[in-house]
């Protein structure tokens, strides 16, 4: 994250979604050469990578880009980058965790405690990661696929819009009401297997199930 940001406080207001790929793909690279890293290694294991995933609003093309998993609002129209094997994943934790309360009777503060589920998919998730940068789009210090970054262009008429993580289940026009949203389905499902089904759950002494960034402007 602090590479990124570093990296495109100072880039032109013109700079195109595919130079921004570059440079930031070459911005990693440089920290793995700094610190002696081998990417031999790397390229053997996608899933030890500094990996980050991005969504960025260029006024000058008027389009939203999208690398890897996050999300917009513009308007109240919502547009996502989401991994295509992710969905699978977290309905196969979703029916192992919903097998032991209903058949195994472990009570849900339990796996909270200890998730199972988690446990169980942690293997495939390993095996998402491997595929990076070759069927869906990330930052990671290799070459991003073009195919895989989401690219939106937007109406003139744009008024607002909303830039955030994927840790938002529901993304709404304002950070208080996707906040509320959120809240309600941490305490109606903590265990993020009905209402929004994840790879995680809501662990006791966190806040959420993932990390959260939101931001709102107008045009």
């Amino acid at each position: 994250m602090q590479i990124i940001s570093r990296y495109l406080q100072d880039l032109p207001a013109d700079t195109s979604v595919s130079s921004l790929c570059t440079g930031l793909t070459q911005a990693i690279n440089a920290v793995y050469q700094k610190y002696g890293i081998d990417t031999n290694k790397l390229i053997a294991h996608p899933e030890e990578r500094l990996t980050a995933s991005l969504v960025i609003y260029s006024d000058y093309y008027k389009q939203l880009w999208l690398i890897g998993d996050c999300q917009a609002l513009v308007d109240n129209k919502h547009y996502d980058n989401t991994k295509p094997q992710e969905v699978f994943i977290a309905r196969k934790r979703a029916a192992i965790l919903e097998k032991a309360i209903t058949q195994d009777h472990v009570s849900i503060d339990s796996l909270r405690d200890n998730d199972i589920g988690r446990q169980a998919i942690i293997g495939e998730l390993v095996k998402c990661m491997q595929r990076q940068n070759i069927d869906y789009a990330v930052i990671d210090g290799f070459n991003i696929p073009m195919s895989k970054v989401k690219i939106v262009s937007l109406p003139d008429d744009v008024q607002q819009i909303v830039l955030a993580s994927d840790g938002y289940p529901i993304l709404k026009p304002t950070l208080a009401a996707s906040e509320t949203i959120l809240q309600d389905i941490l305490q109606t499902d903590p265990l993020c297997i009905h209402l929004f089904k994840a790879t995680k759950g809501f662990k006791e002494g966190n806040k959420s199930f993932d990390d959260r960034s939101y931001i709102r402007f107008r045009i």
